[in-house]
């Protein structure tokens, strides 16, 4: 479900920039795009609930807006309708010569039309995913990787921009904006349900079994972004190609010929299809749960008919709204995991609540902030007061001020503690 469209095409151009600093470069980018969506599947199975239950620690009305802010921004309109849009622009127009609007509704409509499918029946997703997509997408990734790195010479170019001066940071950013973390939050939930479906328990088995499956997920995942990384890093002029998609279709037509756009573009359309059967699942258990009157299935039907309608239009407008939304709301989400993490061995002793909700609270205060002067609202202003802490010039300065203000919140914890001791 994590292996979409955006996840196949960084670490390519990621690979093709860092040059010769390939190798603290790829380590940045598996720290942010496979570590940290691992230990976000795990703390949802630590909590035994959805985002919502779990965020709701920082106060009931933060925790319903947030969730519904982040299935909202990397579901029906965002992530979900992008699916079908590069699956059509990348792996279908190329190969029918045209990019109108009838093809592009046509083709939404079948492929929105089998994610529907799929996820009908959410106890089936795992074995949808596992045994159908799953294997054809490693199948054709492992070709495509395999004959690029047996065929192409090694590179040896300079690295470029920031990965010349900090190539572990700069790859921890590019790993960092896959959303991988949010999106870790959402799919959670079907990864808990489907375990406690087909293991028959709940508590500390459900969450041996979800921590053994993200582990091995995450070593795929990791294996997976190092052949795609070094394939950018082989190919021929890598550095004149501005994104990735267009780097490995040109991989795979140097490497298979014609045929090579084919199996590119199967790749393409089974990524993209993984990640929308996930996300139309994952907000549609969700907005059950938050609004039971409301079924399941036909949560599916309002959020696949939406992405169908945005997906065949064009996300041109909805990507200008949802892209601060999403980066506005990651500090946030990592956050909530750490905290969770680091206050559960506490939770017999106290529930940690000002260490959470503090945190958190400086955690979206700051990014906020941040959000603001990204889109023009004073930047000057904004900026001045925010550059004091560190790494705030490469987006992560609210890692500093979140954590000052966690230990402050654990503080009161530790003397409300005290106090009732007494």
């Amino acid at each position: 479900m994590f292996f979409g469209a955006g996840n196949l095409i960084f670490p390519p151009i990621m690979g093709a920039s860092a040059g010769t600093n390939f190798a603290p470069a790829m380590i940045g980018f598996l720290i942010g795009g496979v570590a940290l969506p691992v230990i976000s599947i795990i703390t949802i199975a630590l909590s035994g609930t959805d985002m919502r239950d779990l965020v709701s620690r920082a106060g009931k009305s933060f925790g319903i807006v947030f969730s519904i802010m982040v299935y909202l921004s990397i579901g029906a309109f965002y992530a979900l309708p992008r699916t079908g849009a590069v699956s059509f622009s990348t792996a279908v127009a190329p190969l029918i010569g045209t990019k109108s609007l009838t093809a592009s509704v046509i083709f939404s409509f079948v492929f929105f039309g089998i994610a529907f499918y799929l996820c009908w029946n959410p106890g089936t997703i795992i074995d949808n995913l596992g045994k159908i997509l799953t294997p054809i997408l490693l199948g054709l990734l492992v070709l495509l990787v395999f004959l690029c790195l047996a065929s192409l010479p090694a590179s040896h170019d300079a690295p470029t921009g920031e990965y010349a001066a900090t190539p572990l940071a700069a790859g921890l950013l590019e790993g960092y904006m896959t959303m991988d973390s949010i999106a870790a939050l959402s799919f959670g939930i079907i990864v808990v349900t489907s375990l406690g479906h087909t293991g028959g328990g709940i508590g500390a088995k459900v969450v041996r079994r979800t921590s053994t499956a993200a582990i091995i997920a995450g070593s795929l995942l990791a294996v997976v972004y190092v052949g795609l990384g070094l394939i950018g890093h082989v190919i021929p002029n890598a550095q004149s190609y501005s994104d990735g998609a267009s780097l490995l279709a040109d991989a795979a037509q140097m490497t298979m010929g014609w045929p090579g756009q084919i199996v590119f573009g199967l790749i393409v359309l089974t990524a993209c299809m993984t990640t929308a059967v996930g996300l139309i699942a994952a907000t549609s258990e969700f907005f059950h749960r938050l609004v039971p009157a409301i079924s399941y299935r036909a949560w599916m039907i309002v959020f696949t008919i939406i992405s169908f309608v945005l997906a065949s239009a064009g996300l041109s407008s909805v990507l200008a709204i949802a892209v601060p939304i999403i980066t506005f709301l990651y500090p946030i989400a990592i956050t909530i995991v750490f905290l969770t993490i680091a206050t559960h061995p506490l939770r017999l002793a106290t529930p940690a609540l000002w260490a959470f909700r503090l945190g958190t609270w400086m955690a979206a205060a700051w990014s906020a902030a941040t959000t603001l002067a990204h889109v023009g609202v004073k930047p000057d202003v904004i900026n001045s007061f925010l550059m004091w802490s560190p790494l705030q010039a490469n987006q992560l300065g609210w890692i500093l001020p979140t954590v000052i203000a966690a230990v402050i919140g654990a503080s009161i914890d530790v003397a409300v503690m005290k106090r009732s001791a007494t």
